[in-house]
């Protein structure tokens, strides 16, 4: 029984009594805390950004499940990505639990009491996922979250840009992520610019070739219409 114990006391991981206490107070549901111990177990062990694939396998959900839990973590603000440069000077990724450490130990945590804000950001991660055809990986949630609150671009306006890209056939992050900044460049803050500015780039390019059929110019911009 002496080395059963041993085994047992030498197999431990060290955890928050306070999250255990008060996780339901951040709003954290139970598959949440599962991810989040995961993450935290991980990171003592030194897997710094486990995969998705390593965390599903743990659990009793797909990697699709798995994506769409990091990604609520990182929208309620309680997980990040943040990189770090090894010795070899090679700069890597890694997930951070510091931003729910300080919610649990410097704040007061708060129930919220309207879910509105919160639902119009996670329908722009929902839309995302139905154009790809896919979850999310990690890093692409943290750019979508990066547009939002680094560079305070409107949910609206991402939206567009998101609709922009679908339909000059160049779903990629890089391309909408150009489109975004061609819009800060410029000053564009609303949907009624955007589509100007839409308009006016797809009339300027249209005149290149007279080999291509025509388009009904109108197919550029009216995705931009508020949908409700």
């Amino acid at each position: 029984m002496t080395e059963l114990y041993q085994t047992f006391f030498s197999d431990q991981i060290t955890v928050p009594k306070k999250l255990f206490v008060n996780y339901k107070l951040l709003s954290i549901d139970e598959q949440e805390l599962i991810v989040i111990l995961h993450i935290h177990r991980f990171n003592q062990e030194g897997v710094l950004f486990p995969t998705l694939f390593k965390l599903a396998e743990l659990m009793t959900i797909d990697e699709q499940q798995c994506s769409q839990l990091l990604r609520q973590l990182i929208q309620k603000d309680l997980l990040t990505i943040i990189e770090y440069q090894t010795e070899n000077g090679i700069v890597n990724e890694r997930y951070s639990l510091e931003p729910l450490w300080e919610k649990l130990y410097q704040k007061q945590p708060e129930k919220k009491t309207s879910t509105d804000a919160s639902d119009q950001l996670m329908n722009i991660f929902v839309l995302f996922e139905q154009e790809f055809g896919r979850a999310l990986s990690p890093f692409e949630i943290e750019t979508i979250n990066i547009w939002l609150d680094q560079e305070a671009i409107e949910p609206v306006l991402i939206k567009a840009a998101l609709r922009e890209s679908v339909l000059m056939n160049k779903l990629n992050f890089r391309y909408i992520d150009r489109i975004l900044s061609e819009w800060q460049r410029k000053g564009i803050k609303t949907v009624e610019q955007a589509r100007e500015q839409s308009k006016n780039f797809h009339q300027q390019k249209s005149p290149e070739t007279n080999s291509r059929p025509k388009v009904d110019p109108a197919i550029y911009y009216n995705w931009l219409e508020d949908e409700d």
